[in-house]
């Protein structure tokens, strides 16, 4: 039986190889030999062992030199040679021992020294201690964190809120806390770092846009929906985002939220909306570029802004609707797994709200100042003013490069100084060059807060003539 089966099989094997093209022979037969060849031959060729000497080995580590762990730094890096703050950082400020008018804090409202939020603080770190050592969801929930929420959600006008412990991290979290692998973020690329973390995070596909330009926007939108119309089954679990802010950090104009609105519908994307900056500034009551606009805030799917400007306080928070809300306490990193906001911060920041709710003009006021020196900045040598009229952060930039941006920071340094000598404090715009995504133009940063008086105001613009005279020209 075996022999007729080897006959059987050996006369099937011939007929095959019979009735098979010649080329294919050929190629099998190739193949046949090329599998030998791996079988019995060696992977690799031993190299001859040759000996050093200890005298040889000794030489051999002292001329090795290892890659240094970080980049070379200079001395002269302004990371390394901060100015010293003496006391609050209120109107008046102590820098390296002289005394300023303070035109580099976001103390918007001038709430950091109020008497009323520093007595609500006090109260509460008598009631609570400094801390709270614990995330919300371990022991780390105090009565005051819920109130602040509910608070927040109320002055908004939305169904919910939650609070962060650190400005940066609130929009850093609450991006990947939705926006997952596969989805698509359409981006400013003016967007601020906290933004660029947050999208980082998120491990999504980020397609920027030029700066508030919509026809831009609406371009990537098309391609998209063509992408979509081709990969249907794709197109039907993939989220789609729109990351703005409402006053751009880096440039202080204010993004066409209600283009953005027209075009969330038209194309059905989801709208992020970063307020740190116009949270307690645009509106008639501080509620934000919605108020200002005039537009529906369920309109917006996410609101998040920072404690640390308006409010004089520390961390962040996020609003709208409950669903959206309370997924981010399942999956915000910076809310899950950080130590809960200190309660006296959060009684800080109640306070701050009263004020807010209390003094509605105080907004008006602002808004007034703000005009006061953006007008008086104009038309100085060798800088330009960048921003809204109404933005309490102007940024003033070189009207023309001096060849290169380490000239131009520290031309720009200079200007500084020379207020900061004459008795006016402000600052460089500060960036991690290496890690920005699209990298503004060296500027100074110019803050006006309710409590510069119009003279102050005056002698401020009045001074940067000077300095720029004095040192650009």
């Amino acid at each position: 039986v075996k022999s007729f089966q080897i006959e059987f099989c050996l006369d099937l094997f011939l007929h095959f190889c019979f009735q098979a093209p010649a080329y294919h022979l050929i190629l099998e037969g190739i193949l046949i030999l090329w599998i030998i060849r791996l079988l019995f031959s060696k992977t690799y060729k031993l190299q001859e062992r040759s000996d050093l000497t200890l005298k040889e080995k000794e030489e051999l580590i002292e001329e090795w030199q290892p890659e240094p762990l970080v980049p070379p730094v200079p001395e002269d890096h302004p990371a390394l040679n901060y100015n010293i703050v003496s006391g609050p950082p209120t109107h008046i400020i102590t820098v390296n021992g002289k005394e300023c008018i303070n035109f580099a804090s976001f103390n918007f409202l001038g709430l950091l020294n109020n008497e009323k939020v520093k007595s609500a603080a006090q109260a509460s770190l008598k009631k609570y201690g400094v801390g709270t050592c614990g995330p919300r969801g371990f022991y780390g929930t105090f009565d005051v964190h819920l109130e602040l929420e509910e608070r927040l959600a109320k002055f908004m006008r939305t169904e919910e809120a939650i609070i962060y412990s650190y400005g940066f991290a609130t929009i850093a979290s609450a991006i990947p806390a939705y926006s997952k692998r596969g989805d698509i973020v359409f981006v400013d690329e003016a967007a601020c770092f906290a933004i660029q973390k947050g999208l980082q995070a998120s491990r999504s596909n980020i397609k920027l846009f030029k700066h508030n330009d919509m026809a831009d926007l609406e371009r990537l939108l098309k391609e998209q929906e063509t992408e979509d119309q081709k990969n249907p089954r794709k197109a039907r679990v993939t989220r789609r985002f729109i990351v703005v802010e409402g006053l751009y950090m880096n440039t202080g104009d204010i993004c066409p939220l209600p283009e953005l609105i027209k075009l969330k519908y038209k194309y059905k994307v989801r709208i992020f909306l970063e307020e740190s900056l116009s949270f307690g500034v645009l509106g008639e009551h501080g509620r934000g570029i919605t108020e200002h606009f005039g537009i529906n805030i369920d309109d917006i799917d996410l609101i998040s802004a920072n404690m640390e400007n308006s409010l004089a306080s520390i961390g962040g928070f996020c609003c709208g609707r409950s669903f959206i809300i309370d997924h981010q306490r399942l999956s915000g990193q910076g809310y899950c797994f950080s130590a809960s906001l200190p309660p006296l911060l959060a009684a800080a920041a109640i306070e701050a709200l009263n004020i807010m709710e209390d003094n509605p003009d105080i907004f008006q006021t602002l808004r007034a100042k703000c005009e006061r020196i953006h007008k008086a900045l104009q038309g100085i040598s060798g800088l330009k003013v960048v921003g809204e009229c109404f933005s309490p952060a102007l940024h003033l930039q070189l009207e023309e490069s001096y060849g290169s941006r380490e000239n131009d920071v520290k031309l720009l340094k200079r200007v500084v100084d020379y207020c900061m000598n004459s008795g006016i404090a402000l600052t460089q715009a500060r960036y991690l060059e290496r890690e920005e995504k699209c990298l503004p133009p060296p500027s100074i940063r110019v803050v006006i807060t309710v409590e510069q008086t119009e003279q102050e105001l005056d002698k401020a613009a009045s001074l940067l003539k000077e300095a720029a005279q004095s040192v650009l020209n």
